[in-house]
């Protein structure tokens, strides 16, 4: 079987117990749109050729299952105990068991991935913008230390997402930000007009740093941008496709 690339983080990579990679859209079956590794079990690619996807991405990190949510774009983390058949609605999940590798979803938004290597303890987070400002990477970080995990002890990685340079926003955007996190806005900068740039990357370390979360490392890598290697929901906006594919951020407890 064929093993997709992915590009990993140093803080996690570091680690004996963990496996993890962010992958983009290279090493998969898929084609059109979804050239080739489509994970996205809601898009409308072909199922078999998302199964096969995500078989690939599994076997690259010999996990017993690959685990994702329905993501809602919701503050909502679930404690992972064993695999699924039905998906939660959640965009966020926790465990301490070995084998099962929690994968994220995204196409633009922000992936987190965690690690407490004394605890034992792992999580990903799908922090778009709506699931930051809610509080997203807070309930994951709760959720690790309630299994033992200390914050300070945890490392984070923040995968592949849209950059500044390519999110543009506008005012009232702006504002909503403002108000629920006025340090927030030295991470808007003038754009055209009336618009901004927003540093969504930048405003989950402010928030990670603010949870007492320091350990982070960041790929500072742009989905939207890098066309050749990632999905991005922003590219496909501004072209005006009927749809677009999903990279996995994966990590996994291993003995």
């Amino acid at each position: 079987m064929s093993i997709p690339p992915s590009v990993t983080a140093d803080n996690l990579h570091a680690i004996s117990t963990v496996r993890h990679g962010f992958f983009g859209r290279k090493g998969g079956v898929s084609s059109g749109l979804y050239d080739s590794l489509n994970v996205g079990e809601g898009s409308g690619d072909s199922p078999d050729a998302v199964a096969t996807n995500r078989e690939r991405v599994r076997a690259a990190l010999s996990a017993r299952a690959l685990l994702s949510c329905y993501q809602i774009h919701s503050s909502d983390a679930v404690h992972v105990t064993a695999p699924w058949t039905v998906r939660p609605e959640a965009d966020a999940m926790v465990t301490t068991e070995p084998g099962l590798a929690l994968c994220i979803l995204t196409a633009d938004c922000t992936p987190v991935l965690f690690a407490d290597p004394d605890a034992g303890v792992i999580g990903a987070a799908h922090a778009g913008w709506k699931g930051a400002i809610g509080g997203v990477l807070d309930s994951t970080v709760s959720a690790m230390t309630q299994l033992g995990a200390s914050p300070g002890r945890i490392r984070a990685a923040i995968g592949p997402t849209i950059q500044q340079a390519s999110y543009e926003v506008g005012p009232e955007f702006r504002d909503t930000f403002l108000v629920a996190s006025p340090e927030s806005e030295a991470l808007f900068i003038p754009g055209k007009a009336d618009r901004f740039q927003f540093d969504l990357p930048g405003y989950c370390r402010q928030r990670l740093d603010r949870l007492g979360v320091h350990l982070v490392h960041d790929s500072g890598l742009d989905t939207c941008a890098l066309e050749k290697d990632y999905f991005s929901n922003r590219r496909r906006n501004h072209r005006g496709e009927p749809d677009y594919g999903r990279n996995a951020s994966v990590i996994m407890l291993h003995l």
